[in-house]
């Protein structure tokens, strides 16, 4: 556990700074670490395998040349000719570019002939142990072999191979790798920059969208420049904000819709309020009247039958007065909407309607097991009474069919007639309807939804609202 947070600890600062360069830098860098590592390490491959074989031949070289001065030596050692033995040692140094020098020692560990010339030879090679087969001088690392003249009894030859031609060799084979990885990780970066500009054009594309989308322009489109996945997430992201500008479309146009229903609200609450204030002042204020005025003259009558025709006068007028107060009340809310629910309501709204309107013959089935919430009553009754009254003014038909249901936790109302129709997307874009944003409004607020219908045999509103 120890281990692990130590890595994480040293792990996240290395994410943070990749997460703080760009991508055409991560690509850069991924592209030049790459072509960097394969490079040195092909080279460090190539010049270790080569270096091993150049050696290898090297003492295949060398043990082949000292075995033929060995073969060589025997006549002019036996027949104590120095002079062919010194061109012998001579003709095979420069046979041999790799061989610095030779010389033939006899059996007491004199030496016969050398290839030093005038500079003498380096008597510390006689003391070198006779295992030691490399050894390091001052013209680099020395490979020395000795072979045996007729089984050691005529002395023996001894050459010493140079690396320094090997090394010469393997330096220029690894320059010239090298000069090759660099033309690679230069083509590399070239590559790179190409890629990465390929790979970044449309994702600087997509963020210069969302920077315009960001700033309210929902007209922008990012541009698909591939069908790859970054393709993909362009389509992705225009299907996304056309999305977000048909909300706003449709926002802005219930804003309007909300707008003009407040305003015909308000309205209609003013002319409500006018109404009232006429049926009490000319209604029931002179119902009041004649019923103060019919009482104060009371005292002055005398005759039995002149009180009663009186009284009953009074009575009438009474209940006259009271319809009209029972009216204005059925008119602001119905009170048996609380009383005894959705059903009941809307039997007494249909009879009603069946008196101001008597051409249209009403359907009704009411399908209620139970009461449902003052809310949901309130808003199924209305959006009825509201499609009722669209249909008795602008269908143009003779039947209304309202069918109300509750079940599997919903409340469903049918309103259908056999009008001439209208054209619903038309009269939704142009949102002049109040009374259609009002029930959909009202659906809207129970989490509910309202669909419409129409066709030239008549409309259909279908409710459903959540119990």
């Amino acid at each position: 556990m120890s281990q692990t947070r130590s890595l994480e600890r040293y792990a996240e600062p290395a994410m943070q700074l990749l997460g703080s360069v760009s991508v055409r830098t991560k690509i850069l860098g991924i592209v030049l670490a790459l072509t960097t590592v394969l490079g040195l390490g092909v080279t460090w491959q190539v010049r270790t395998v080569m270096s091993q074989v150049l050696l290898d031949e090297l003492d295949s070289r060398g043990a082949s040349v000292v075995s033929d001065l060995a073969g060589r030596s025997v006549d002019p050692i036996l027949l104590n000719d120095t002079f062919s033995l010194h061109e012998l040692l001579s003709e095979t140094v420069a046979n041999h570019t790799d061989i610095m020098y030779a010389f033939v020692i006899d059996p007491q560990g004199m030496v016969l002939a050398h290839t030093f010339g005038t500079e003498g030879f380096p008597t510390q090679l006689l003391r070198l142990p006779a295992d030691t087969t490399i050894y390091d001088s001052s013209d680099g690392r020395i490979h020395e072999f000795t072979g045996l003249i007729l089984d050691g009894q005529a002395g023996s030859a001894r050459v010493g191979l140079s690396e320094a031609r090997l090394r010469t060799v393997i330096d220029v084979i690894t320059g010239q790798m090298l000069l090759t990885t660099l033309a690679v990780a230069v083509f590399g970066i070239g590559a790179a920059i190409f890629l990465t500009w390929i790979l970044t054009r449309p994702i600087l594309d997509l963020v210069a969208t969302t920077k315009r989308v960001g700033s309210g322009d929902l007209t922008a489109r990012a541009k698909q420049w591939a069908k790859d996945e970054i393709g993909v997430l362009a389509d992705a992201f225009n299907a996304m904000v056309g999305d977000l500008e048909r909300n706003r479309v449709t926002i802005e146009d219930k804003e309007a819709a909300r707008t003009r229903l407040l305003e015909q609200l308000i309205g209609a609450q003013e002319e409500e309020r006018k109404r009232i204030a006429r049926e009490l002042h000319d209604g029931v204020g002179q119902a009041l009247n004649s019923l103060a005025l019919g009482i104060s003259t009371f005292p002055q009558l005398h005759d039995q039958a002149a009180t009663a025709a009186r009284a009953a006068e009074l009575r009438s007028i009474t209940d006259e007065t009271l319809q009209t107060v029972r009216q204005l009340g059925r008119d602001l809310r119905p009170s048996v909407l609380d009383d005894l629910g959705l059903a009941e309501a809307l039997r007494h709204y249909v009879a009603e309607f069946a008196v101001l309107y008597p051409e249209f013959r009403v359907d009704t089935h009411m399908d209620i097991t139970e009461r449902l919430a003052p809310t949901i009553e309130t808003a199924l009754y209305r959006i009825v009474q509201e499609a009722m009254t669209n249909a008795a003014r602008h269908s143009g038909g003779r039947t209304i069919s309202v069918v109300i249901s509750q079940r599997d936790g919903w409340a469903r109302a049918i309103i259908e007639d056999d009008g001439k129709g209208f054209d619903v997307e038309a009269v939704q874009r142009a949102g002049r309807s109040v009374g259609i944003y009002g029930m959909s409004e009202r659906a809207d607020l129970l989490n509910g939804r309202v669909r419409f219908e129409s066709s030239e045999q008549g409309s259909t509103v279908f409710v459903e609202v959540p119990t």
